[in-house]
C-alpha cells in the first residue's frame, strides 16, 4: 500500500479547505497557482494576497453587527486595524478601502497616518487609537495630529505618568480625548504576575477621581483591556474579561463621557489544517456579557472596539521555498535544506515558537516521511521541526534524481514577520530577503500579480553597512 502525502492530508483533515486546493497535483493558495508564481518569479518569495484582508474585515463586522442586532444591543461595533502588524503601503491601502479605524503604537505611525490622509486614503473623521508607551516625540505628534483636525484621536494612557506628559503639550483651552488601559493579571505559567502594559486595576478609579474627573483639558472616552494569549473560550480569558467589564461599569457610573469598551486584539488565525475556532459563538458571548452587565447596573451599552492585526492580515501571507538538498544525519533524522533562512524570513517561528501552516507545493503523490527543515545560515537555531500537536513535520519523500525540486510553503505568515525581521535591513549571515510579490483580484474575479521588491542585493546591504561597491 502506497502512503502518499495526499492520502495523509485527506485522511487527517478536511481537504480541500478554505484557501487551499490542488490543481493538477500542485497546491493553490486562494485560487492562485503557486506553480505559476514559482515559474514566473523563482524562489524564495514572499506573497501577500490582498483580497483576504477585506474578507477578514467583513467577516468580523458581519458577526459583531449580527450579534448587536439580534441582542438589541445599544452600542456600535468599531473595527480598528493595528498598523504595527504590517505597515506596508499596499496593506494599509487595502485596509483603508473598508473605512476601518486605525490603531498606532509609535511616533512614526503618526507620519504614516498623515501620509494616508494626504494621499486621500483616509478622512479626518477616522477614529485613531494611540497605544504603546508615549515618548515625548510620540505625544508631540499625537497633539499635532489633533491640531491638524483629527478630532477622533484618542490617546490611551498606558501608565499614570503619561497624563502629565500629555498635558504639557496641550495648548490653550484645547481638550484631548483619552482612554485608560487596565493592566491584566497574566496566566499562571507566565514569568510575571501582572502585565507591564496599562494601569493596575486597583488604581484606575482613584486615578480618575484625582486627575481626570475635574480636569477640563481631558475627556475620558474609552476603557481598554487586552489579554496577551488572545480571545479564547477559557476560564482565564472570561475571568479577565469580566473583571475589566466590572471596572468599566464602576468607571462609567462616575463618567458620562466614557462610552467605549476596547477588547484590544486577539482573534486567532488558522495555524494548522485542523484549526477550529467558533468566531460567531465567541462574539455572541462577548456582546451578551457586556449587555447583561450594563442592564444589571442600568448603564448604557458602550461602543465595542477591537484592534485586530494578525487576524486582519495574517492569513493573506505566504513564503515559498525550494528544497536545495536532503541530508540524512543519522538513522532517524532527515533534513530538508531550503534556499533561505527561517530565522530571517519567519522570525516568529523560532523566537516565540509560533506555528504556521506548512505544505508542499508539489509531489503530493509521493510517499511521506518525517523530516526537519533547515535554513542555509550557520546558526543551529535556523530550523523548523514541529507542527502543532504532533511535534513533527511530515512531508513528501523525493529522490535526488527527480527532475523537479520539492517546493515548500509556509502559509498565513502575513503578520509581523517583515516587521520583526527588519524588512530591507541587514539579515543574519547576510542572507538576502526574498522577493515580495503582491496578488490582487478585480471585480470580475481576475487575478493580477506583480513584483513589489526584488530580492536584496549585495549593494543594498553594503549601503546600509557603510561599504562602497
Amino acid at each position: 500500500m502506497k502512503n502518499t502525502f495526499f492520502d495523509l492530508v485527506e485522511q487527517s483533515y478536511y481537504f480541500p479547505q478554505d484557501g487551499f486546493d490542488l490543481r493538477e497535483n500542485y497546491l493553490t493558495f486562494h485560487g492562485i497557482s503557486l506553480k505559476y508564481l514559482i515559474e514566473k518569479y523563482g524562489t524564495p518569495f514572499n506573497l501577500i494576497y490582498l483580497p483576504k484582508i477585506g474578507d477578514q474585515i467583513k467577516k468580523s463586522r458581519n458577526l459583531f453587527n449580527r450579534a448587536i442586532k439580534n441582542l438589541n444591543y445599544g452600542g456600535r461595533y468599531k473595527f480598528c486595524y493595528c498598523t504595527k502588524c504590517n505597515h506596508f503601503n499596499h496593506v494599509l491601502n487595502e485596509v483603508a478601502k473598508y473605512e476601518t479605524d486605525l490603531e498606532t503604537s509609535s511616533a512614526f505611525d503618526i507620519d504614516l497616518i498623515l501620509n494616508l490622509y494626504n494621499t486621500g486614503k483616509i478622512k479626518k473623521d477616522i477614529v485613531i487609537l494611540h497605544n504603546g508607551y508615549k515618548t515625548d516625540e510620540y505625544i508631540e505628534k499625537i497633539i499635532e495630529l489633533q491640531e491638524y483636525g483629527f478630532e477622533n484621536s484618542i490617546t490611551i494612557l498606558d501608565g499614570v505618568k503619561e497624563l502629565n506628559r500629555l498635558l504639557r503639550h496641550v495648548k490653550g483651552d484645547r481638550k484631548v480625548k483619552i482612554g485608560v488601559r487596565m493592566s491584566i493579571n497574566e496566566e499562571a505559567q507566565s514569568a510575571y504576575y501582572t502585565s507591564r502594559l496599562g494601569i493596575p486595576a486597583s488604581e484606575i478609579i482613584n486615578f480618575f477621581k484625582a486627575h481626570i474627573q475635574d480636569n477640563e483639558k481631558v475627556e475620558l472616552k474609552l476603557f481598554h483591556f487586552f489579554v496577551d494569549s488572545g480571545i479564547k473560550d477559557t476560564i482565564y480569558y472570561w475571568g479577565e474579561f469580566k473583571r475589566a467589564l466590572k471596572l468599566y461599569i464602576d468607571l462609567k457610573k462616575q463618567c458620562d463621557t466614557l462610552d467605549s469598551f476596547d477588547l484590544g486584539g486577539g482573534f486567532p488565525i488558522r495555524n494548522h489544517l485542523g484549526f477550529e475556532y467558533n468566531y460567531e459563538y465567541m462574539i455572541n458571548e462577548i456582546v451578551t456579557s457586556i449587555k447583561e452587565f450594563c442592564v444589571k447596573d442600568s448603564v448604557p451599552e458602550p461602543d465595542i472596539y477591537t484592534e485586530f492585526g494578525r487576524y486582519t492580515i495574517g492569513e493573506s501571507g505566504a513564503i515559498i521555498f525550494e528544497v536545495l538538498e536532503q541530508k540524512q544525519q543519522n538513522d532517524t533524522e532527515l533534513w530538508y535544506i531550503i534556499n533561505n533562512s527561517l530565522m530571517n524570513t519567519i522570525p516568529d517561528a523560532w523566537s516565540i515558537h509560533e506555528k504556521f501552516i506548512l505544505l508542499p507545493v508539489n509531489k503530493w503523490q509521493n510517499e511521506y516521511t518525517r523530516v526537519n527543515i533547515g535554513g542555509i545560515s550557520c546558526d543551529h537555531s535556523d530550523y523548523y521541526n514541529s507542527e502543532d500537536l504532533n511535534q513533527e513535520v511530515l512531508l513528501p519523500r523525493f529522490s535526488d534524481d527527480e527532475q523537479e525540486p520539492l517546493y515548500l510553503g509556509f502559509f498565513h505568515t502575513g503578520a509581523y514577520q517583515d516587521s520583526i525581521s527588519g524588512y530591507g535591513g541587514i539579515k543574519h549571515c547576510l542572507i538576502p530577503a526574498p522577493k515580495h510579490i503582491i496578488i490582487d483580484r478585480d471585480d470580475r474575479g481576475n487575478f493580477t500579480d506583480y513584483l513589489y521588491r526584488h530580492e536584496q542585493t549585495v549593494h543594498d546591504m553594503f549601503n546600509i553597512l557603510g561599504y562602497t561597491t
